[in-house]
């Protein structure tokens, strides 16, 4: 269904917000006008990059009533400022993952928004890769069976490439380090396919790069449904590299970077390979925040949900320090302690 483009600025001016931009350049659903980062120099080239207003601060953003809705890739420490900001100003705001360093934080912008009104969608866009899809649908066809078991792979390569003046590398800016910056994005692949995770056993460690956070991690995860999954994270792998394989009683399918998709099917010989287009899943997710914004649905992963994802990592975490099985509904139920 149609609608009038929302009107976005984009606050926080780093890579991402760029990746950002340019899928809201390819959707008629959305349109940039405005932008502020703490930098001018940053904010005057991402303006001149995408056609949109250079603003001084950031309160002056929220007080523009031509802004509908905030693009939010600010450090996460400060997501619940920003955030709450935005919803006390009655802007929707798309938030990238994930939503904060804390289950506290996380909890405050989650309320921020339900209490202001205002749509609050997540980055999660790995879920939404096709062949991911497919996945979700077979198992919900029943063609899997019972799914018993996945694992998972996430790793890329850092090495000579950290900045360590980057909030991204630091355990202060991202607690957890490779497994909170881009585990969680398999570790909610995981839960989309496998369903919610009830416990999970946590490992971390630094071999190869430089500072003072984590560049190599391990989850076990038990599902609420039985099932089992593993998912590495990597910074010190000599390439970028995904996989992911699910295992189910009738069924298992085999999901890797370089092979794409195939599935093994009970009582069939040989693997089949399964065609998946390659879907724009930024622009997918962007668009979805759209129509929230204008009432047409809602984000599939808002507040609630974003919440769960980190309470899983952080249950990861608190297992790797404590040496212990942790259970997610200790994070869950805000027993004051972090992971």
């Amino acid at each position: 269904m149609a609608f009038e483009p929302v009107r976005v600025a984009c606050l926080g001016m780093g890579w991402w917000s760029d990746v950002l931009a340019d899928a809201m350049l390819r959707s008629d659903r959305l349109r940039i006008v405005a932008c502020h980062s703490r930098s001018e120099g940053k904010r005057a080239a991402f303006a001149a990059k995408y056609g949109c207003r250079a603003v001084d601060s950031y309160e002056a953003m929220l007080a523009d009533d031509r802004i509908e809705a905030i693009v939010n890739t600010t450090p996460n420490n400060v997501h619940l400022e920003t955030t709450r900001a935005a919803a006390q100003a009655r802007k929707h705001v798309f938030l990238d993952k994930p939503i904060a360093n804390t289950m506290a934080d996380a909890r405050a912008i989650t309320q921020a928004c339900r209490a202001a009104g205002v749509v609050l969608a997540l980055g999660y866009q790995r879920r939404r890769e096709s062949h991911f899809r497919w996945i979700h649908q077979e198992i919900d066809s029943g063609a899997f069976g019972k799914v018993v078991n996945a694992e998972a792979n996430i790793s890329r390569d850092r090495l000579g490439k950290i900045d360590l003046t980057s909030w991204r590398y630091t355990a202060e800016g991202m607690p957890g380090g490779v497994m909170l910056q881009i585990g969680i994005h398999y570790a909610d692949v995981l839960a989309y396919l496998l369903g919610p995770v009830q416990a999970v056993c946590g490992q971390f460690a630094q071999l190869v790069l430089p500072g003072d956070n984590p560049d190599v991690a391990s989850l076990l995860l038990e599902h609420e449904s039985g099932a089992l999954s593993t998912l590495n994270a990597s910074y010190a792998s000599a390439s970028e590299y995904y996989l992911l394989n699910v295992y189910g009683k009738d069924a298992t399918a085999y999901y890797d970077l370089h092979g794409g998709l195939r599935v093994l099917r009970r009582g069939r010989e040989g693997v089949e390979p399964v065609p998946c287009a390659k879907n724009d899943t930024v622009v997918e997710e962007l668009e979805e925040f759209a129509a929230a914004v204008r009432g047409q649905g809602r984000p599939e992963m808002a507040g609630d949900a974003a919440t769960a994802s980190l309470a899983v990592i952080r249950a990861g975490i608190r297992s790797a320090r404590e040496g212990r099985r942790v259970e997610v509904a200790e994070l869950l139920t805000g027993d004051g302690k972090e992971g």
